[in-house]
């Protein structure tokens, strides 16, 4: 049994989850022996055979040709879809018949949802995030609940393991505000979170990949103008630098419009750190009671939830649900009982 992990073309630009999904997913697969390699393109004598299984991360138009030919080819595939969509499923259901009746007149013209949709049913499993993207899935475009296995998010245990002082002694903080993420997509909500960190009279650090767009510019601008907020624009993963400014801050904050579930606060909780997060994307699923929901489109809402989060102490409650559930041990395991299955 060979498995190919492969995703959409600029998923190493982008840097985002599925990213460091897809490369600890490899990594994590290859510690428990199994015989695993990214999915390359350009070699001219790649063979797939039935006992190969492919496996897909992100379900859209950009991975669509490589789920339609991996069949033709005679291997299985499993997809990963990290779908989220915040119309209800019979709204999903209702837009896909619509587009079905005027197939005949647009012949040619595919929605996302049908992209997505054709993927999953063609994969031998398809393997959600949280039971919500799953519901959606079997709910909203009609994919077959037996073949839903819900696979969480994992995280690097080495975070828990992280301490403040090297992130301290370079920049003379400590029990800061943190975000870390994109600034740009309108997913990450970047505005609404600046304003929000503005409001407080507390200190507050951005640690992101800003784009080169209306919203980024705009973002860049904002901070540059903010006596609280300390911006590093992007650190290394694996910078020991990185864990240390989770350990450091005393509330990480990803008030997005939803996230799926967000690798960062994964990350940052298993340092201890008290969690803001939308409640949008199955967040809840994995964080419980231990965090702060926000409305992502209030700033008002956003600056509340930080400063409920700021006056509670740090616990660890939220540390060793994460560790007994999400480190990459546990997820490859589960991820490999799906592959032996096929």
């Amino acid at each position: 049994m060979k498995i190919y992990l492969v995703s959409y073309p600029s998923i190493m630009l982008n840097r985002g989850g599925p990213t460091y999904k897809l490369l600890q997913t490899h990594r994590a697969l290859r510690e428990r022996g199994l015989d695993v390699a990214f999915f390359n393109m350009w070699d001219t004598d790649l063979r797939l055979g039935k006992d190969d299984i492919v496996h897909i991360f992100n379900a859209g138009i950009d991975t669509w040709g490589i789920a339609r030919n991996v069949k033709l080819y005679g291997a299985r595939y499993v997809v990963n879809p990290i779908f989220y969509s915040n119309h209800p499923a019979w709204k999903l259901r209702m837009y896909q018949r619509m587009e079905r009746i005027l197939k005949p007149i647009f012949q040619r013209s595919h929605s996302d949802y049908e992209f997505t949709r054709q993927i999953c049913a063609g994969a031998d499993r398809v393997l959600p995030n949280t039971a919500a993207e799953g519901n959606l899935l079997a709910d909203g475009l009609w994919i077959d609940r037996r073949k839903i296995t819900t696979i969480y998010n994992g995280v690097e245990d080495r975070f828990a393991r992280a301490t403040p002082e090297l992130f301290t002694q370079k920049y003379g903080l400590r029990d800061f505000v943190l975000y870390v993420g994109h600034l740009g997509p309108y997913r990450k909500n970047g505005k609404k979170i600046i304003q929000a960190l503005q409001n407080l009279d507390h200190p507050a650090v951005i640690i992101s990949d800003i784009l080169h767009n209306e919203e980024g510019d705009w973002c860049r601008d904002a901070i540059g103008k903010s006596k609280n907020i300390t911006l590093i624009e992007w650190l290394d993963h694996d910078d020991p630098l990185f864990a240390s400014a989770y350990a450091a801050c005393h509330t990480f904050i990803l008030p997005t419009r939803y996230e799926t579930p967000g690798r960062a606060a994964l990350e940052a909780a298993l340092t201890g750190a008290n969690i803001v997060i939308t409640p949008y994307g199955g967040t809840r699923e994995y964080f419980g009671t231990h965090a702060w929901y926000p409305e992502p489109d209030s700033v008002a809402s956003i600056q509340n939830a930080i400063e409920k989060a700021l006056n509670a102490p740090r616990k660890d409650a939220l540390k060793q649900h994460v560790l007994n559930t999400c480190i990459w041990p546990k997820i490859a395991e589960a991820t490999e009982a799906v592959y032996r299955s096929l």
